[in-house]
């Protein structure tokens, strides 16, 4: 297939001062988990990207001084000349593949505790630092500025050395020390870095030169910059003091990364937010500047991106999670292959990967993380060992994946789907409020497997064990998923509820298949990630009284690692969904349900005509139990095998697919990153 030449623009060379990008698609700085304490990971996800045909592939946010260090998350580090081999290999991938490759030096000043280093941390201003931590920041003089910025030097030199072709100077977001000073609110000073805008811009404007001094004639320099802090005008907004700096400074940088803040903004979810959200904040920064200008927007439609490039409102297309989603998105419109592309779904499992301090995942992309210690490429996969066929049975999100990464490895594959449309919980869940871009999930899969001969698809197919035997498939996989548990049991309570059985309760599968509950409707969340959160609203919205409990101290509370918790509590609150959280569901009765602070114990009852638990599910294995003593081949994937989220049944199907005729691994099932014995 050849490119649509109505997409040719992407594919222009971008001279970015004294380098040129090959073309327009621009990975900026994104965290992944991987960092410091996974180097080799890292190294080669960001290979893959450069494969792929990201001209540009940054670094995540790289600690500059043990003065500034995130401990226990785990970022990239360039502290000294011993860490330039990690991130020069990084480069090297990078480089093997014809991108430029992009570093992003951060200090994140009173953003942190220091908890590794023990030094103590400091801002413009002495502040509480951001964390909750009882940690405060001490006031910069003279003498830390001065060594502020020739930290910048010696990290721009150093990444110099390890081959680095763009360097980032980093005010993206609201934990940067850099962007403490040019905000009002958290810098009181009063001599020349303080006060005016000027002022707060001089420390900005002076590391911005001392890096161009330094590195500037043979390295880009860029800023990132977030022109609006989504605040109005008590902090800074595009059409006020975010303009004015990008004023300032417009022909400074050989680059201008612009956003807005703080990461929970720039990286908000499609649940809360449409693509190129960002673009009416930014657009002003082409007028003000000649220099490149590359924004984000969770960008997945080339057509978006040419208007974008045509309409002169950005020179690069900046991505962070459609390039985790699609490593091969711009080879895919280079090659004509529009409908192959894996859209970025916005749901940020992959954001989970830095809150909770583990290698990034993707729903959408199961090989992200495992492309080194599994040797899993996103495009690439063994062809089959074996003639043998496959019956897969649950066209969900795990059955799906095995049968498409099955039918591509050449095996016969047969999966049916009990119901009229594949997808499975994906396709039951994208219709509750703000996840229709989740439905992604299933239609990337359904597609690809459409132009499979050697995957055969039946629907409104359930299957009993005898008619799967009468397949004679050599291997059969099961998929058929999970359901809601009704009986209240979950994290808080390890029995049924009393009262379960009497008739008031209903199941969140016929909420979300469309059942009407008797009000006033309480929600009991042992969950914690959005289901809960998903059913008050749609219920709220159909006009039903609704109470959340929760024995958490807010809504959803999984979903600050998604980082979209407060809006969800935010909308509840708003809608007039009650909240009772810090209790436990004790007891359930006609008319209405006992509580249990998780303190002290008091009980206390809440009007209720149907309660909603929301606190487990229970895996659909019938079918695995009348098979398992006759199927020679049986496996059960996803859901039905272990609930959990979306991404994890992906892997599964993933996984099996991979594994499938391979030999069997002993111990360890991937390559590790081990830390060596420091020599004394």
């Amino acid at each position: 297939m050849t490119r649509d030449p109505r997409f040719d623009v992407l594919f222009e060379p971008i001279r970015i001062g004294p380098v040129t990008a090959p073309n327009r698609f621009y990975q900026v700085p994104h965290c992944n988990g991987m960092g410091h304490l996974y180097p080799s990971s890292m190294a080669e996800m960001r290979g893959v990207k450069a494969e792929g045909g990201w001209g540009v592939i940054n670094t995540e946010e790289c600690e500059i001084s043990h003065t500034s260090e995130l401990t226990p998350a785990i970022e990239s580090r360039l502290w000294d000349d011993s860490d330039i081999p990690v991130l020069a290999k990084m480069v090297d991938r990078i480089h093997a593949h014809g991108g430029l490759a992009g570093i992003e030096p951060a200090h994140l000043g009173a953003g942190v505790a220091n908890n590794y280093s023990r030094e103590i941390p400091m801002g413009p201003s002495a502040r509480p630092i951001d964390l909750p931590e009882p940690v405060q920041a001490r006031r910069m003089d003279k003498a830390d500025i001065k060594a502020f910025r020739k930290m910048h030097v010696d990290a721009a030199l150093r990444a110099k050395t390890a081959g680095f072709d763009i360097v980032y100077v980093y005010a993206g977001h609201d934990m940067t020390t850099l962007m403490h000073f040019l905000m009002a609110d958290r810098n009181d000073r009063m001599d020349e870095y303080g006060g005016s805008l000027e002022n707060r811009v001089r420390l900005m404007r002076e590391v911005i030169e001392d890096t161009k001094e330094a590195i500037g004639d043979t390295c880009a320099v860029a800023v990132r910059l977030a022109v609006d802090e989504m605040r109005g005008p008590s902090g800074i907004s595009s059409d006020g003091e975010g303009r004015e700096i990008v004023e300032m400074l417009a022909e400074l940088p050989d680059l201008w990364d612009v956003n807005v803040s703080g990461w929970e903004n720039d990286s908000a979810t499609s649940r809360f937010s449409d693509e190129g959200y960002q673009t009416d904040y930014i657009r002003f920064v082409k007028g003000v500047t000649s220099k490149p200008v590359v924004g984000v927007g969770r960008f997945t439609s080339p057509d978006t991106m040419v208007s974008l490039i045509n309409k002169g409102v950005l020179d690069l297309i900046g991505a962070a999670r459609p390039s985790i989603a699609d490593p091969f998105l711009p080879k895919k419109v280079e090659e004509g292959r529009i409908e192959d592309i894996r859209e970025c779904i916005g749901c940020n499992i992959c954001v989970t990967g830095d809150f909770l301090m583990n290698p990034m995942r993707c729903t959408q992309n199961p090989t992200m993380g495992e492309e080194w210690r599994k040797g899993w490429h996103p495009e690439r996969i063994a062809p089959k060992t074996s003639n043998d066929s496959v019956l897969i049975v649950g066209g969900g999100p795990a059955g799906l994946e095995a049968a498409r990464a099955l039918g591509q490895r050449g095996y016969d594959v047969t999966l049916a789907e009990g119901r009229d449309t594949l997808g499975g919980r994906v396709h039951i869940e994208s219709q509750l409020p703000g996840l229709t871009q989740w439905r992604r999930v299933a239609d990337y899969r359904e597609y690809q497997i459409s132009q499979m001969p050697n995957v055969a698809v039946y629907r409104n197919s359930p299957l009993t064990a005898d008619q799967v035997m009468e397949f004679e498939a050599d291997h059969v996989v099961l998929a058929t998923g999970a359901d809601w548990d009704i009986t209240g049991i979950g994290r808080s309570n390890r029995r049924p509820v009393p009262g379960h059985d009497k008739g008031t309760v209903m199941g969140a599968d016929a909420i979300c298949a469309g059942d009407a509950p008797t009000g006033p409707v309480v929600i009991w969340d042992d969950d914690y990630y959005y289901m809960a959160g998903l059913l008050a609203e749609k219920l709220r919205s159909d006009g039903h009284d609704v109470t959340y409990v929760t024995p958490m101290a807010d809504v959803s509370t999984w979903t600050h690692n998604t980082m979209e918790q407060d809006r969800i509590q935010t909308r509840l609150m708003t809608m007039g969904v009650k909240i009772i959280p810090l209790h436990t569901l004790s007891a359930i009765h006609e008319s209405h349900v006992e509580l249990t602070c998780i303190y002290t114990d008091a009980v206390k009852g809440v009007p209720c005509g149907t309660l909603i638990p929301v606190a487990m599910r229970n895996a659909r294995h019938d079918l695995y139990d009348k098979l398992k003593d006759r199927a020679p081949s049986l496996t059960l994937i996803g859901d039905c095998h272990a609930p959990g989220t979306i991404a994890a049944a992906v892997y599964a199907g993933h996984r099996y697919a991979r594994e499938l005729g391979e030999a069997a691994v002993e111990g360890v099932p991937f390559k590790r990153e081990l830390p060596q014995l420091a020599v004394d």
